[in-house]
């Protein structure tokens, strides 16, 4: 396989000309994080089979002949956990790579484990064990040397191996289309969409809070997703959670008692103090109808109900079973709860799951379908 490294228009104008007529592409991205809120971009790796190219988009200033390659409808795009490649993507332009397959939830259904790891599904799929000597370099700094370009190349040539094999597999298992629903949702840009004044649901310790405190995390987690966004910082850089917790519960009335919550200083309460206080005092004029609510189950389940789940947990794993799966991979037993009360967007409603699972289990809770036992082994059937 010829492998590159491009840093001029020159180059990448021939990959993207020599790439087009491809089936598939396997794609991957380094960057970093820590310091910023978007993801900076410092390396796109992309291979076909016959060539495996490293892009550097800190050396390049028109990616555009790449975007147009990675938006052709004609090619199949193929990540391994797409959601942050996908995020990076649609940040930086404004459009996602279509259609996509993902190595990650594929490898749940061929029985590979859920929320697999990239060099454990190589060693599975591939029996290769990939070196982790590079997994927190910094990809901003240049040059690059030999054995960093290596690594990163190599997540893209194994990747296109992986993904054929592994597609071949679902076909024959006749899966292939069990993932679809999964792929268009990961190239919908309302899926990376934040809503600030929904990030409070995202705040640790939330569950601990309720009624105008809830209401001021709300009003609070939304100004530092917005101040967080503005600057270009780390949410925690603005305020850490435990922070926003703690002016929740105290919900001060003046800069001097938001000075004494822990982990706020002066210099914050002089440029953000009024800022504060005044989200504070909207949350607190709130009528009770529109006080956010946690829609987490308030009480643990009751024993008849943690029994009921048990025999859902036993059908569960009677129908994995059968599909040769692990019960993990299809539902935990918060996913079961949820099915028990016909709570909304249960997971187990939706795409794969609802046909394998979710219907023959809500069958059971409906009794148009029983657990037996015959000579000593269960049995998931219709009554």
């Amino acid at each position: 396989m010829q492998e590159l490294f491009i840093d001029n228009a020159e180059q990448l104008q021939d990959f993207v000309h020599r790439a087009a007529d491809s089936d598939w592409l396997a794609v991957d991205t380094e960057f970093l994080r820590e310091r910023t809120y978007f993801p900076k971009l410092c390396l796109i790796q992309v291979a076909n089979g016959e060539i495996a190219a490293a892009i550097d988009p800190i050396a390049l200033n028109d990616l555009s002949p790449l975007r147009d390659l990675l938006m052709n409808p004609a090619i199949e795009k193929v990540f391994h956990a797409a959601r942050q490649d996908m995020e990076i993507f649609l940040n930086e332009w404004q459009v996602l790579p279509q259609p996509l397959f993902d190595t990650q939830p594929a490898a749940a259904l061929l029985g590979l484990g859920d929320q697999v790891g990239y060099g454990k599904l190589i060693q599975q799929v591939l029996k290769t064990e990939l070196p982790k000597d590079h997994s927190r370099t910094d990809w901003s700094r240049r040059p690059l040397d030999k054995a960093q370009l290596r690594y990163a190349l190599d997540d893209v040539i194994y990747l296109g191996q992986a993904y054929r094999k592994m597609k071949s597999q679902l076909e024959q298992a006749g899966r292939l289309t069990w993932l679809d629903a999964e792929f268009r949702t990961l190239t919908s840009p309302q899926t990376y969409s934040l809503e600030p004044m929904d990030m409070w649901k995202k705040v640790k310790g939330r569950q601990h809070i309720k009624g105008i405190k809830l209401a001021i995390l709300q009003a609070l987690a939304a100004w530092r997703e917005e101040q967080a966004l503005a600057k270009n910082l780390p949410r925690c850089w603005i305020l850490k959670d435990d922070v926003l917790l703690e002016i929740a519960r105290r919900s001060p009335k003046n800069t001097q008692e938001l000075e004494r919550v822990r982990g706020v200083d002066a210099g914050f309460v002089r440029k953000n103090g009024d800022a504060i206080l005044e989200l504070i005092e909207k949350a607190r004029q709130l009528p009770k109808e529109q006080l956010p609510r946690d829609k987490r189950p308030a009480s643990r389940p009751t024993p008849r109900q943690e029994a009921t789940l048990d025999l859902l947990g036993a059908a569960l794993r009677l129908i994995a079973v059968e599909a040769g799966l692990s019960p993990q991979v299809i539902a935990s037993r918060k996913d079961l709860l949820a099915l028990l009360n016909r709570e909304d967007n249960c997971a187990l409603l939706r795409g794969w799951r609802k046909s394998l699972a979710g219907e023959p289990l809500q069958e059971l809770v409906e009794g148009k379908r029983q657990v037996v036992v015959e000579q000593g082994t269960a049995k998931f059937q219709a009554p």
